[in-house]
């Protein structure tokens, strides 16, 4: 099964104050099995809106650079992501930057979706690629 789980998450506010409309900068590193295997950073500009993200959705405009395999091929690449959350969980649809791959991943493209419920340990997600 395709997952990743969150090994660090460092949020900070950039504009507005606790509890009200504001945006903050996360950069958060990850562990992939599945299809990608190895770890990513990631940074996400974060949009909360009234109480945060328990009061409805966030947006989160995103870039990850993926370093270790893909279908055993080894390399980075880079994908934006367009994640939205609340307080049940998050969702993403995302794209491989063009041009981002290195290695054996030098010209990756492809998408996909990350879904997951707040609290869970891992996350799943897709991935839809070609060589």
């Amino acid at each position: 099964m395709n997952g990743f789980k969150t090994k660090n998450w460092d949020e900070k506010i950039v504009s507005g104050t606790e509890g009200g409309p504001r945006v903050a900068y996360a950069h958060a590193t990850f562990a992939y099995e599945g299809v990608i295997e190895g770890e990513s950073i990631c940074d996400l500009l974060l949009n909360y809106v009234g109480e945060g993200y328990e009061s409805g959705q966030t947006t989160a405009p995103s870039f990850e650079r993926f370093e270790g395999k893909v279908d055993g091929r080894e390399g980075t690449f880079i994908v934006r992501h367009e994640y939205t959350f609340d307080a049940k969980g998050i969702a993403s649809t995302f794209t491989v930057v063009p041009g981002s791959g290195t290695g054996g991943l030098a010209g990756l493209t492809g998408g996909g979706t990350v879904r997951g419920a707040t609290g869970e340990e891992k996350m799943g997600y897709t991935f839809k690629y070609a060589f």
